[in-house]
């Protein structure tokens, strides 16, 4: 089973990317953030042209997540939105089983800066995201996406430019050690304990080309998918070329 976690900014926007990349990854899951369009707006069209049927909760020009899998794959149980998380309107959760796998597509509050509101919305949402994770415990379990954290300093290209910061702070890597410490595995850290690989790179100053990035892009495995894993890298080639997001997809492959 092949499954893939991207942040598009703007489905509307990287829609030829996305089919691109369906053509050349042929994913079994894809979960998609921060899709930014309106229910209607929703590209489900194109991407049934692609042999892809998607799910999708879409809130408007801000948000928005989705899953994806091939025409004829089981899709059960879709679910939208997180019990108890702040900001309900926004659409940041969704969770849908494929072909046996319970699969969740999550984009984390960003949390701007330590001083903002955001930033305890952020915690209370992590929280949240903790919680309905232990939840859904006890079957073949993928949380995928953006998760606004970077899980250590090897996840930072510079630690010391994110001091006083989000991403980085204890609080918020506390809570995904949380997670981490009830069960669940961070695919890529599990095969690359030492590697360095950003999925996130800011589109000013050529920060891409420069190696300036951040691991912020996740997908935590419950154990019994984690002991299948046989891969997961950072397509990079998806943060070249014409308007491409500003992550890179992440792809994993687990034997099942």
């Amino acid at each position: 089973m092949k499954i893939a976690t991207w942040n598009v900014n703007s489905v509307k926007a990287r829609i030829p990317r996305v089919l691109e990349f369906l053509h050349t990854h042929h994913p079994d899951i894809l979960c998609l953030q921060e899709t930014k369009t309106t229910p209607e707006g929703f590209p489900r069209g194109a991407f049934m042209e692609a042999g892809y049927t998607a799910v999708d909760h879409s809130a408007g020009q801000w948000a928005g997540v989705a899953i994806l899998a091939p025409q004829g794959a089981t899709i059960e149980d879709v679910t939208i939105g997180l019990p108890g998380s702040p900001l309900a309107a926004e659409a940041r959760w969704i969770e849908a089983t494929v072909n046996g796998v319970r699969a969740v597509s999550v984009y984390v509050i960003n949390g701007r800066t330590l001083d903002d509101p955001m930033f305890p919305a952020k915690l209370s949402f992590l929280d949240a995201m903790g919680a309905r994770i232990e939840a859904l415990t006890g079957q073949p379990l993928v949380v995928a996406g953006d998760f606004n954290i970077a899980p250590a300093d090897i996840d930072v290209y510079s630690p010391a430019a994110f001091s006083h910061s989000t991403h980085v702070t204890p609080e918020e890597r506390g809570r995904l050690a949380a997670i981490l410490d009830r069960g669940m595995v961070d695919a890529f850290r599990h095969l690359e304990p030492e590697a360095v690989g950003y999925t996130w790179w800011d589109y000013r100053g050529g920060d891409f080309h420069r190696g300036l990035g951040l691991r912020i892009d996740l997908a935590l495995l419950s154990p019994d998918l984690a002991e299948g894993l046989r891969s997961c890298g950072i397509d990079r080639d998806f943060r070249k070329g014409p308007k491409p997001s500003d992550h890179a997809p992440l792809i994993l492959e687990i034997d099942r």
